[in-house]
């Protein structure tokens, strides 16, 4: 004998719906999260004063690499400044706690 259907059968788009919708609420706020933390972008001119040294913005933005485990070789690189500027840059990271450290900005 064959079933017979539900005379209340689940209908799944309302909820099928709700998802969608929910997951493209989602996605919009991972884009708003992810904009902020490329604030601190290694080639941003906001990082280096006229005079060629780390604003405060571009100190934080080394730290944050070396959050991220980055090498002082690869900081170096990125943030287009010298092995042992970014030594002295490790440094000091490590005596303000490393990963554990509180961020100087945002």
């Amino acid at each position: 004998m064959p079933a017979k259907p539900h005379p209340h059968a689940f209908d799944p788009k309302p909820v099928l719906d709700l998802i969608a919708s929910i997951e493209a609420d989602l996605q919009r706020l991972k884009g708003l999260v992810e904009q902020q933390v490329e604030k601190f972008d290694p080639a941003n001119p906001h990082n280096k004063a006229p005079d060629g040294k780390l604003t405060e913005e571009g100190v934080e933005c080394c730290y944050r690499m070396f959050d991220e485990g980055k090498s002082r070789y690869s900081v170096a690189q990125q943030m287009k400044i010298s092995f042992a500027a970014a030594t002295h840059r490790f440094n000091t990271w490590r005596k303000l706690g490393g990963t554990k450290r509180r961020a100087l900005l945002g």
